[in-house]
């Protein structure tokens, strides 16, 4: 009987994982056309609306453009002529500063002291000679005496032009017109000299450098005047003329060019703001002209979609340049081609295509 008994535990054991593992089984299977109900099937067949554009020659700007670096005109780091304690700064980053404009002042109360010192020297020394002067006259001192003291005057007066000159440059002023562009000490500190204390920048006068390959350097002349703009502010022209052109060639075998220009009215080119020279050729060229947003593929092999008989073609092109956001086309394409310029999700090689 106990025997009988465990046969049918086991047999009840077996049923019931059977039964477990068919319940499990069919959850899954559940589950799954459930997920694949919601998951979206793209429709190839369906037709992919999307925006193109009609090739046509089109006139090419074939201008050279060398892009640089716009510099200040002038940029100095100032520093104390003497030492001492700093007492007040004047002003602060971004400071629109004057030349001779006061902008550090240093503690001067111990020169001023020893400057009230030498005046009084001055005073006893003054009525000394003309006391002695009076006396040498009538004979009653030796001239050598006289001397003395006119000595001591003038020794007492240089030294009064010292400390003149020394209570003056603890008053640190700009030594030209500029903009405040680094604040390197705080009041409070101690001033030395050869310790920087302020950076001042002069972008009213810029200097525009480029680096030109041999080949090219014949279309630069010195004092000649050239388009210059800057890549943040594209549709302002300025003119600058070429004030140094490069008589041995940099690490990349290419030589400096120099251009020397006025910034605007309002300052917007700032140092270090990059920009290009724009120089125009005498010919002007012709070629398909495409939008920069309608190239697909990678950069060593460009392609574009061309529409042809309602499909999408992916094709190979060449690109001969690069014009802001538009491509120069050398090969791969003809006037009335049509291509995609937009609605490229779900594009693919062979979709159907109709025009928004």
């Amino acid at each position: 009987m106990s025997t009988k008994s465990t046969i049918i535990r086991r047999a009840l054991y077996v049923i019931l994982s059977l039964a477990i593992i068919a319940i499990v089984v069919i959850k899954l299977k559940s589950n799954k056309e459930s997920t694949q109900s919601k998951v979206y099937q793209n429709d190839k067949e369906q037709a992919i609306h999307v925006q193109t554009d009609t090739l046509q020659i089109e006139n090419v700007n074939t201008g050279y453009s060398y892009s640089g670096t716009f510099e200040p005109n002038k940029e100095t780091k100032i520093s104390a002529e003497i030492q001492g304690k700093i007492n007040d700064i004047l002003v602060d980053v971004g400071s629109v500063v004057s030349r001779g404009q006061s902008l550090v002042l240093l503690d001067n109360s111990l020169l001023k002291l020893q400057l009230q010192s030498v005046e009084v020297q001055i005073e006893g020394l003054e009525a000394d000679v003309k006391r002695y002067t009076i006396l040498a006259k009538a004979d009653a001192i030796q001239g050598v005496q006289l001397e003395k003291a006119e000595l001591g005057l003038r020794s007492a007066k240089v030294q009064k032009a010292t400390l003149l000159e020394q209570i003056s440059k603890t008053m640190i002023k700009a030594p030209f017109n500029g903009v405040v562009t680094a604040k390197l000490i705080e009041e409070g500190a101690f001033a030395a000299p050869g310790v920087p204390l302020l950076q001042i920048t002069d972008i009213a006068g810029l200097r525009f450098s480029v680096n030109v390959q041999e080949n090219d350097l014949s279309q630069f002349k010195l004092n000649q005047s050239y388009v210059i703009t800057a890549d943040a502010y594209p549709t302002i022209l300025l003119t600058g003329k070429t004030s140094m052109i490069g008589s041995k060639a940099n690490m990349g075998s290419s030589f400096p060019v120099q251009f020397s220009l006025h910034n605007t009215p309002d300052l917007k080119i700032k140092s270090g703001m990059f920009g290009k020279v724009n120089l125009k050729k005498d010919t002007q060229e012709k070629g398909i002209i495409i939008a920069a947003s309608a190239i697909v593929g990678t950069a060593d092999q460009p392609q574009v979609y061309l529409i042809e008989k309602g499909k999408s073609v992916l094709h190979n092109i060449t690109i001969s340049k690069k014009i802001q956001n538009k491509a120069v086309v050398s090969n791969g394409l003809k006037e009335g081609d049509v291509i995609v310029t937009n609605g490229f999700i779900n594009l693919f090689d062979g979709a159907n295509i109709t025009v928004k």
